[in-house]
């Protein structure tokens, strides 16, 4: 059994780094090409005719997709903000990595599961706040290729999503980040930016020497790796909105508008979101849980199958949401109307909670 499923990876593996290379190819190019992706299978002519509008129509129907938060956050299963919530200096926080193994971690059984659920899509915490990245980026050192894991795990999902038709989105944290030297130093909402070291974090650098358009390209390259490796991408899922946001800083200087016509110029029918919104030209609008409001775009809620966090957590086990709960939330985002984009934290390992299994399997069973 495990030399067939080795096989099967093999073969899928092959398949997409192909794949990959073609879309990697034809973004320099700047052309649509002929096939759409395999999520947009059967929308051959509105995707050549225009690929974006395929794509949130496509979107609008999709209704239902797994978010993943997963990380280094999640070998102490105290959440994703961790870090920041008991300022744990980064050097520290960086030790993390080497016990990072992901050994549970299983592409093919995340994305069978989704579709199980009868999910349209798969979004992954490409880079959260602590700049962690689950990819092989040449941008930085501080990534999952370098930990005992040694594996990109972006790609593997990748490689799934594409093989079985789902969508494949890629978040991405923008605003915030509590490593890199030049990231915005204590912008936004309660300082939030970062964490506030007492005494300050000498990895940071301060005053007339601190210059964020460092950041900003490292943003940019670091985005554009995730466009050109990756095979076709349905999404990109930018957050931290509250940073740029913040009445310190100044959203032009993060150059937002540049980058979402960069990435439609990789992959012109690639979806952007910024949560609820920060330009106000997103393709669609992702607030968070009982959003109430209004849009012009279309609307993806996120919500949690744990209480409240995102990350995983040991004390929330047992607590986790029913598919009764499930259920309500997709009825609930039907009526507005929009999407349910449900997270699920990966335990330490890798693994999905067995408790989130066991409820997306029935809520499947259910919607069939």
């Amino acid at each position: 059994m495990y030399s067939q499923k080795l096989n099967r990876r093999r073969v899928l593996q092959a398949a997409f780094a192909a794949s990959a290379f073609s879309w990697g190819d034809r973004c320099t190019a700047d052309e649509t090409p002929a096939d759409p992706p395999s999520y947009l299978a059967g929308m051959k002519t509105a995707f050549a005719k225009d690929p974006r509008g395929a794509a949130i129509e496509w979107f609008e129907s999709a209704k239902f997709g797994l978010f993943l938060h997963y990380g280094l956050y999640s070998l102490l299963g105290r959440g994703e903000w961790v870090q920041i919530n008991e300022k744990i200096r980064v050097a520290d926080y960086a030790k993390l990595a080497d016990r990072f193994t992901a050994e549970k971690f299983d592409a093919d059984f995340i994305t069978d599961l989704a579709l199980d659920a009868q999910m349209k899509y798969i979004n992954i915490t490409t880079r959260h706040h602590d700049s962690f990245c689950l990819f092989d980026s040449k941008y930085t050192e501080f990534k999952s290729t370098n930990t005992p894991a040694k594996r990109d795990l972006v790609a593997e999902l990748a490689e799934q999503c594409q093989a079985k038709g789902l969508g494949f989105f890629l978040y991405y944290s923008h605003g915030r980040d509590w490593r890199h030297p030049h990231a915005p130093n204590n912008w936004g909402w309660g300082g939030s930016a970062r964490p506030k070291y007492d005494p300050p974090e000498t990895h940071y650098v301060q005053g007339k020497t601190h210059d964020l358009q460092i950041y900003v390209e490292f943003m940019k390259n670091q985005v554009t790796e995730l466009l050109t490796n990756y095979g076709p991408i349905a999404g990109i899922w930018l957050d931290g909105i509250g940073v740029p946001k913040s009445r310190q800083a100044k959203i032009e200087q993060f150059k937002t508008q540049e980058l979402y016509e960069h990435i439609w110029s990789l992959q012109p029918q690639v979806l952007v979101s910024y949560k609820q919104g920060l330009l106000g030209n997103e393709d669609f609008k992702a607030p968070e849980r009982n959003w109430k409001g209004e849009s012009d775009v279309p609307l993806e809620l996120c919500d949690t199958l744990q209480p409240h966090g995102w990350g995983y957590k040991e004390s929330d086990n047992g607590k986790h949401k029913s598919a009764d709960q499930v259920m309500q939330m997709l009825d609930n985002a039907s009526q507005i109307p929009a999407n349910l984009l449900l997270n699920t934290g990966p335990l330490p390992d890798g693994s999905i909670h067995p408790d989130d299994v066991a409820t997306l399997r029935e809520v499947g069973r259910r919607l069939r």
